[in-house]
């Protein structure tokens, strides 16, 4: 960083260098943007972060960030409480409704199982999935969860804990996208589709 900048710009650019996908450059760039259009990006965005910092907070329910508690989802009289899709993160929820084919309710983790970074099941919301599961309302549990090593082990040990309870526990199926073709398609994304065949 050159020496003329001042400590706030030093602070502003060392703060977006946080966010994620944002290296040094880009968040110089960034910085850039934002102070030289400081009414029209500058000031909105400050106001938009301390509204967002003062009023969203987790939904008590299912994990994910909103205005109210419960959130907008949970609240909704018209999804449907028997269906829960447990995802990692809200960015994957926000993904899912995105595409406004699934109508059932959610629970956000918080984060997968990892033992080299040493997060286990207690630092994740697997009680609070358990208890769900328990109030004997729900019959399908959809684990959403990423195609990774660590996804993959949240996901075994999430079927071991409901695998008392009488419930169906699905998980999404993975292999040849909508408009894909095999050979743009890696080896692994094959693999899985080949496992996961249906009937024609």
């Amino acid at each position: 960083m050159a020496s003329s900048a001042g400590p706030e710009i030093e602070r502003l650019i060392a703060l977006l260098g946080k966010l994620p996908g944002l290296g040094p450059r880009s968040a110089r760039r960034a910085a850039l943007a934002l102070l030289k259009r400081k009414d029209q990006l500058l000031t909105p965005l400050a106001q938009a972060l301390a509204d967002a910092g003062r009023k969203v907070k987790a939904c008590s329910i299912c994990g994910s960030l909103d205005t109210s508690d419960p959130c907008a989802i949970c609240a909704d009289p018209a999804r449907d409480s028997s269906l829960i899709c447990v995802v990692e993160e809200v960015g994957a929820l926000w993904a899912l409704e995105r595409g406004g084919s699934f109508r059932g309710r959610y629970h956000v983790l918080g984060g997968l199982l990892s033992a080299l970074d040493g997060v286990g099941p207690d630092a994740l919301r697997v009680g609070e999935l358990v208890g769900r599961v328990a109030e004997g309302q729900v019959r399908e549990v959809i684990l959403a969860l990423p195609a990774t090593v660590d996804g993959q082990t949240t996901a075994h040990y999430l079927a071991e804990r409901l695998s008392g309870h009488n419930i169906e526990v699905t998980s999404l199926a993975r292999g040849v996208p909508v408009g894909g073709e095999l050979d743009w398609l890696d080896d692994g994304t094959i693999a899985q589709a080949l496992r996961a065949r249906r009937p024609a």
